[in-house]
Order: structure tokens, then C-alpha cells, then sequence
């Protein structure tokens, strides 16, 4: 007979999805599992970045046991374009299915924001229960602020955002976020005591490994030698700003430049900015990859890039950072100057910020490290090292075992 679960983790987005917040999730079960725990994720099915559940799911309830964990998926609303109300339902009826959901009797809960409304509905469950667990809420992006960033909602969804949040958090007996700078937000604006906050950095979520040599990549992938290859890897969504980088490729292509940009991965937002390209040369699309091939990706490439829409600057911290600090390339911020990511940049010294944008700006900062290959160099050992020694996946997960001993006693 199944005994109860020590941890049940509670995640709209789960492996085997790529990219987001899927891979922290799948990496937190597994390793607490390692660690002696018994673990069930309750998540949906895969279906981000491309917003279209995958093939060979979709059943109403289906259970997977993946690297010890039993994984229970459940079918909701995955919307085409997810935008406003469409992306509110989705997380509403995700959160349905888990009110209805059995957890067993866990010890304790982590419920992973975003999605904000689903873990406000399991909060509310959880806190009904007669033998309530105790409940944490991992925090990957700040809601009230992403609103207010991308300019999103009008000012009276802003607010009952904010609320949801504020009090979803504030309910918690404790709240993970993944930076310094969420800890302050969430203290001095959303009123969570200081002393329920607990930081646990997110780490690369590919497997420790030398670093490919970039022509045996390029080589792999059959991607050209004779130019700068300037990638950006992950979701295709409207905070990411990536007209910014077809206009920096169109650049490329009126002043001739031995530059070509790629867009590796999917969104709400790719077949719009799909249209907007056409015409333009030195751009490429490329679908998803699994790891191995990411792994050659971001090894292929000469110049990694993070781009955000202008004006955001606090609201995440981007997860494809982690995986091109470990790739050992150099990297160029097109964000704002005084945000998280630019702190990220310039406390690794990995790269390069530039205001966002700004295609001019982040077309020459990619001549600039082709024409200085000593400071690419430089750039990539220090991101490699700021991986190693802060970005560390086995010390986060032992940091994340040690909170729920202490939770649990």
C-alpha cells in the first residue's frame, strides 16, 4: 500500500517541457527524491512554449512515475495565444483541477508562481484542510510587476492582481524566491513578513559537462563558420522584446555585417514576429531542441544573447541565463541598465548590457566582441565560473532539503 508523500510540488509546467520554469520543477522533485523523499508533482500537461499540448498527451488524468517522482498530469485550458483572459482561464482551470485534486497527506506543499491563480486556489484548499500541510510558495516571477512592466491589464486588474498576490503569499507559511532583489519586492511591497522569506537561487539545468569546442558544434548542427553567430535561446513572448533583434538582423543586412541572429525556441509570439522578418537574411528560426542539441547550440554559438522589451526590469529573472553562463560563451544583455538582468551580466562579468531597444546598440556590441575575441574568451571563463561557484544545482536542491527538514519538525 502507497504511503503518504513527504512533498507534494504543485507546477503548471513540468519536464518533459524545455524551457521555463519546467526544468526547476522537474530538477527540485527528482532531487528531493534522491534525498530519501517521497515526492508526487502535480502538474498539467506539457504544452509551453508552444501553447499546444504535445502529442500523446491530453488524457484527463494520467500518472507517470519519472525519476522516482510520481507525476500526475491533468488536462486544462492551454489557449493558442496566450494573452489576458484566455491566459487568466488557463491558470483558473488548472487551479480547478487541483481543488478537486488528491494529494495524500504531504507533509508539505510547494506551489510554483506562476501560475499565481492556481496556486491562489490551492492555497485556499490547503488552508481548508483538517490536516493542513505546511504550504510554500516558490516565487519565479512577480505577477504585480510583470504587469505593470510590460504595461499589460488595466489599472483595476493591476491592483486585484496585486491583492491575489499579496495575500497568496502572505498566507504561505513560507515563500522561495529565486533573487535578492524578489525578496525585497515581496518584504517592502506585497507585506510578506522578512522571516518567511527564504532565497534559493535557480541553477543550469543542464548536467555539468566540459564545454564543446564551437566549430565541433557548429559542425554538428551544419551551422556556417564565416560569420558571427549571435543566438537567443527560449520563449518567444511578449517580454522578451524580440522585434528588437529583427531590427538589429536588418541592420546587419544594410551595412553588410559577417553577423547572422538566431531565434531558438517557441511562443505566444513567434508566428507574429515569423511575418515581421520576412525579407530579412541574416535571421534564422529554429524549432525547440532537446538538451543534446541545445547543449551544441549554445556551444555553436559565438555571441549569446538575453533581449527584454524595454521597461522590463524586475519582474524575472530569465532562466536561459543559467544555461549560457554554463555554455562558456560570452553574453550580451539588451535590457534595461538598472534591472536583474543587468545585475546578473555584471556580477558574472559575462558579457555585455545594452540598452533595450535599441537594435543599433546590440548590433555593434556583437561586432565589438568579433572584433575582440581575448574579451569573448574572458567573458565565457567567467560566466563558467559564476555558474560553478553561485549557480550551483546540487547546492540549491540541498538548501531546498534543509528548509523542508526544517518545516517538517
Amino acid at each position: 500500500m502507497r504511503t503518504h508523500p513527504d512533498v507534494a510540488i504543485l507546477s503548471l509546467n513540468y519536464p518533459p517541457e524545455p524551457t521555463g520554469i519546467a526544468p526547476y520543477s522537474g530538477a527540485l522533485a527528482a532531487g528531493l527524491s534522491e534525498r530519501g523523499l517521497r515526492v508526487d508533482a502535480h502538474v498539467a500537461h506539457p504544452h509551453y512554449p508552444e501553447w499546444a499540448i504535445r502529442q500523446g498527451y491530453g488524457q484527463w488524468l494520467r500518472t507517470d512515475r519519472i525519476d522516482g517522482v510520481e507525476v500526475r498530469r491533468r488536462l486544462h485550458y492551454v489557449p493558442k495565444s496566450p494573452r489576458g483572459i484566455k491566459r487568466l482561464v488557463s491558470e483558473v482551470t488548472y487551479g480547478v483541477r487541483l481543488l478537486f485534486a488528491r494529494f495524500g497527506r504531504p507533509r508539505v506543499v510547494v506551489a510554483v508562481s506562476p501560475s499565481l491563480f492556481s496556486t491562489a486556489i490551492a492555497s485556499v484548499r490547503l488552508r481548508l484542510s483538517p490536516r493542513r500541510p505546511q504550504l510554500i510558495v516558490w516565487v519565479q516571477d512577480i505577477y504585480t510587476l510583470g504587469l505593470a512592466e510590460t504595461g499589460e491589464g488595466s489599472g483595476l486588474a493591476q491592483r486585484f492582481i496585486r491583492w491575489v498576490e499579496a495575500t497568496t503569499l502572505r498566507a504561505a507559511d513560507r515563500v522561495v524566491v529565486i533573487h535578492e532583489r524578489f525578496a525585497n519586492y515581496v518584504v517592502s511591497e506585497l507585506g510578506v513578513e522578512a522571516s518567511r522569506v527564504t532565497v534559493v537561487r535557480n541553477w543550469t539545468h543542464l548536467p555539468p559537462s566540459v564545454p564543446l569546442e564551437a566549430t565541433i558544434a557548429k559542425d554538428s548542427l551544419h551551422w556556417p563558420k564565416n560569420v558571427t553567430l549571435a543566438v537567443h535561446t527560449g520563449n518567444m513572448g511578449a517580454k522578451q522584446g524580440l522585434e528588437n533583434i529583427l531590427d538589429a538582423a536588418r541592420l546587419a543586412d544594410e551595412q553588410d555585417a559577417p553577423v547572422h541572429f538566431m531565434l531558438i525556441g517557441d511562443g505566444g509570439e513567434k508566428r507574429g514576429l515569423v511575418a515581421k522578418a520576412t525579407g530579412i537574411k541574416r535571421l534564422s528560426f529554429i524549432d525547440p531542441l532537446d538538451d543534446t542539441a541545445y547543449r551544441a547550440a549554445l556551444a555553436a554559438a559565438d555571441v549569446l544573447i538575453v533581449n527584454e522589451k524595454p521597461g522590463v526590469a524586475a519582474m524575472a529573472v530569465p532562466s536561459k541565463l543559467t544555461s549560457y553562463f554554463d555554455a562558456g560563451r560570452p553574453v550580451i544583455g539588451a535590457t534595461d541598465f538598472d534591472g536583474i538582468t543587468a545585475s546578473e551580466i555584471k556580477a558574472s562579468e559575462a558579457g555585455l548590457v545594452v540598452r533595450a531597444g535599441d537594435p543599433g546598440a546590440l548590433l555593434t556590441a556583437v561586432l565589438a566582441l568579433r572584433a575582440d575575441p581575448d574579451a569573448s574568451a574572458r567573458f565565457g571563463r567567467n560566466g563558467r565560473r559564476y555558474r560553478e561557484s553561485v549557480l550551483d544545482q546540487s547546492a540549491a536542491i540541498q538548501r531546498w532539503d534543509d528548509l523542508l527538514k526544517t518545516l517538517s519538525t
